[in-house]
């Protein structure tokens, strides 16, 4: 029943790159298996009413973490006595079936699961988040805007095809407006960098860190927009520059010399590769405050960088713009 491979604490995954594609190795192995044991097996057509489950402390396991191999998961926590529960709750069970096997809604009812609860650290509902080839991440928080729900579900579901080949479900009796039934999603072909990236990938899990960068710079030169190749190449170039720094002595260093920009840069670098985004982020916009001039702005310049390591989509990167935009302007 543990929610196995799920990181809800903030700690940021310098090998995000390396998990995924072991993720998704893992999912397809697990639709083959079940394909294998004609349960639940890839392709095989559920009910629409399938697409909406409650889900128990129980059930977690089977409901959740495996289905995740084949589709993502959202997870909607809720409670009957919660008011915004009721608007949010109808308004997911809708777009579940509008989009018809893409996503499956998983309900879990927070008076009768304290526990799974308190593991993916819900501070108050409705609250929702997901679950993609066993990877858990928060999605939002309150009655959001049906605008903002379909945006961060269409991310979602892009997230889920092209890291971790989940094309989703087959729905029996998905049809169109003519009656006629829905083709079956294509096959999605070899991306034509998988080799790179994969060289990328082993390098990385063999400490070859300069190996790394460089294999992401050749995706990089000839597809600048590759989302896979610019957060690998952010994450082994911050791998690269703390390689081999004393932590202790950076930090003394940056606690003593408050106006060292690079005493303050070295020690944000740190920050991240320990977990401490928002202390990361924190520590260089107080120090783009204090400056000007070079110094500002190679502040600035690395807290960019940072920002790409963790993701744009992140809300304390969110946050970390907006507060930078204050400082800035």
């Amino acid at each position: 029943m543990q929610p196995r491979n799920m990181s809800m604490s903030g700690v940021v995954d310098l090998a995000a790159v390396k998990a995924a594609q072991e993720a998704k190795a893992k999912a397809e192995q697990a639709r083959a298996e079940a394909a294998r044991q004609g349960g639940g097996a890839a392709g095989a057509a559920i009910s629409p009413a399938s697409l909406v489950i409650d889900v128990d402390e129980a059930g977690f396991e089977r409901d959740v973490l495996q289905r995740s191999t084949e589709v993502p998961v959202v997870i909607d926590f809720w409670a009957e006595w919660c008011e915004p529960c009721k608007q949010l709750g109808p308004l997911l069970e809708r777009l579940a079936q509008e989009y018809n096997g893409r996503f499956l809604l998983a309900k879990i009812d927070v008076d009768a699961n304290q526990m799974l609860m308190q593991q993916f650290g819900v501070q108050g509902i409705p609250a929702v988040f997901a679950v993609v080839a066993g990877q858990a991440l928060p999605l939002f928080q309150g009655a959001a805007p049906e605008a903002q729900i379909r945006q961060t579900l269409d991310q979602l579901i892009q997230v889920g095809e092209e890291r971790f080949g989940l094309t989703g479900l087959v729905v029996d009796g998905g049809a169109d407006a003519q009656g006629e039934q829905a083709p079956a999603a294509p096959e999605v072909p070899a991306g034509p960098y998988d080799a790179l990236l994969e060289a990328a990938v082993q390098a990385l899990d063999a400490g070859d860190l300069a190996g790394a960068v460089q294999a992401y710079k050749n995706v990089l030169s000839d597809d600048p927009a590759n989302t896979e190749a610019k957060l690998g190449l952010a994450q082994a170039d911050l791998l690269q520059r703390v390689q081999g720094l004393d932590a202790q002595a950076v930090r003394k260093d940056a606690a003593e010399r408050p106006a060292d920009v690079r005493a303050q840069i070295a020690a944000a670098d740190l920050d991240l590769v320990g977990g401490h985004v928002e202390d990361a982020f924190g520590r260089l916009i107080d120090t783009v405050r204090r400056t000007v001039g070079d110094d500002r702005d190679a502040a600035r310049v690395r807290l960019l960088e940072l920002f790409e390591v963790v993701g744009g989509e992140d809300p304390r990167v969110t946050s970390a713009r907006t507060a930078l935009a204050r400082v800035l302007f």
